[in-house]
């Protein structure tokens, strides 16, 4: 990354802490919400977004630890808070993968209509404006910052947004069509991304480790 000023880094740390605070408060409204009128409408797409929502959060508190724990122990190595973080969020892609794969299966399996589909509408909506802003907020930190953690949680982030658009195209379709199936055969189409994330997210730990292991590595440099 590009050198900067003690005083822009911690301010960058800073921000990095609100966009995690967010990310958990948000992802837990947006969830709480989801399950409610996914419940309510008998719409299992946006119940599983609800789910999802909630693995959105995992993330989230990884980051948020990381943050903290970092602020708090200024002379301590970065990367074995960043390599606890990654694997967190490595964790939470493949548990997305699973929430999209059990709901988009049982979907086809059940041929389930929902009552409506009004609620999935302006949620998709909202939560695409908000999801969006956040992946380029994470992203500009974690790029000034050289946090690989922060940069996989804004693939995360970004993955909910394709979710996000999933949830409104079917929600249209089932709308004006009345097939309530193209949800799930979309869905199927993301879970090879979350499973992709996840396993970068994995091996960019497991590069943090080496590293500490190494010659190079800031633990023995610390010794």
């Amino acid at each position: 990354m590009t050198a900067i000023s003690q005083t822009s880094e911690n301010k960058y740390w800073q921000y990095a802490l609100w966009l995690a605070l967010f990310t958990i408060f948000y992802n837990l409204a947006e969830g709480i919400v989801s399950i409610h009128f996914g419940s309510q409408d008998e719409t299992l797409t946006l119940f599983g977004f609800g789910v999802d929502s909630f693995i959105e959060v995992m993330s989230g508190i990884g980051i948020l630890a990381m943050v903290l724990r970092i602020r708090q122990n200024t002379d301590a190595p970065r990367s074995q808070f960043e390599r606890n973080a990654l694997r967190i969020t490595g964790i939470s892609f493949y548990l997305l993968a699973v929430g999209l794969g059990a709901t988009a299966i049982y979907n086809l399996f059940t041929a389930h209509k929902p009552t409506t589909t009004l609620s999935g509408l302006i949620i998709s909506l909202i939560s695409i404006a908000i999801m969006w802003a956040l992946v380029l907020g994470k992203r500009k930190v974690g790029r000034t910052l050289g946090s690989s953690p922060i940069l996989a949680d804004a693939n995360c982030t970004m993955v909910c947004i394709y979710m996000s658009v999933v949830l409104l195209t079917s929600s249209l379709i089932y709308q004006f069509t009345g097939f309530g199936l193209v949800d799930s055969l979309g869905a199927l189409g993301l879970i090879y991304f979350s499973v992709q994330e996840g396993k970068e997210a994995f091996e960019k730990a497991a590069g943090i480790e080496d590293d500490c292991c190494s010659g190079d590595g800031s633990m023995d440099k610390i010794g």
